[in-house]
């Protein structure tokens, strides 16, 4: 009788523990970038990219990644939206030479949008 109790408290620890691998990762989004942008000082070609953040929501650390590897840190800002965006995109602004850089990416079925440039 005492083995079976310590069998399903084993098995329920570890499925506790298992259930963190499959938790949806709250600070950080893909998106997708259609033309070259800046981030930073770093320019980004068009492709699919990983915006992962850490911090305060007023004063974030936002990393880009590109097929694992970090291309870009930036502070950024976390912006409510009044609804969940319906797909995923990315604002841009045109800057005094022509260049575009990354100002807010909104991610699909979230309320929240990462506000990248004007900090």
């Amino acid at each position: 009788m005492r083995s079976i109790k310590y069998l399903i408290l084993s098995l329920a620890a570890v499925l506790a523990l298992s259930l963190g691998a499959f938790a949806k990762d709250s600070n950080s989004a893909k998106f997708d970038l259609s033309e070259r942008a800046t981030v930073g000082s770093t320019t980004l070609q068009p492709g699919t990219y990983k915006a992962e953040w850490t911090g305060p929501k007023n004063a974030l650390q936002v990393s880009i990644e590109k097929n694992g590897k970090t291309v870009a840190t930036v502070p950024g800002k976390l912006k409510e939206l009044p609804q969940a965006s319906p797909y995923s995109s990315v604002t841009l602004k045109t800057l005094k030479n022509n260049s575009k850089q990354v100002d807010e990416i909104d991610f699909n079925n979230r309320t929240e949008a990462l506000v990248l440039s004007g900090m």
